[in-house]
């Protein structure tokens, strides 16, 4: 089992909608920001923006963050959330199916609407630290 134990930074992010076409990156694409830490202790947290300076007029800025206590069986990472910038997340698990590919971590949230389209995302992070 890869160890997810440390400080990840967001590298890249992807989107492919319901029907398997791909659909523009979240949080900025290339300029998409992150950082997820996970504590030895159980303890994570998740912070996501998108890093672009300036935002095409009508768009609003993708940010998200959460926190929480998680649960890792090698596939699945589960965080129960106890703080976060999106009140509904509060008391919910948040579930990611966990592979690696190439040293990187792959997260992959099941597929919901973010905004009026469903999206399948997966946001791939380089470790940075050991925590």
């Amino acid at each position: 089992m890869q160890k997810i134990v440390g400080t990840w930074r967001l590298v890249r992010s992807a989107s492919t909608a319901a029907d398997g076409t791909s659909m523009p990156a979240p949080y900025g694409g290339e300029k998409a920001m992150g950082r997820v830490t996970l504590n030895a202790d159980g303890r994570m947290m998740a912070v996501l923006c998108d890093g672009r300076t300036d935002m095409p007029a009508g768009e609003a800025r993708e940010y998200t963050s959460y926190c929480g206590n998680y649960t890792f069986d090698g596939k699945q990472l589960v965080t129960r959330v106890d703080a976060a910038s999106d009140p509904v997340r509060m008391g919910t698990d948040q579930v990611r199916d966990v592979r690696f590919e190439g040293g990187l971590m792959v997260l992959r949230p099941p597929m919901r609407a973010y905004g009026a389209t469903p999206e399948q995302r997966e946001l791939y992070w380089e470790k940075i630290a050991d925590v």
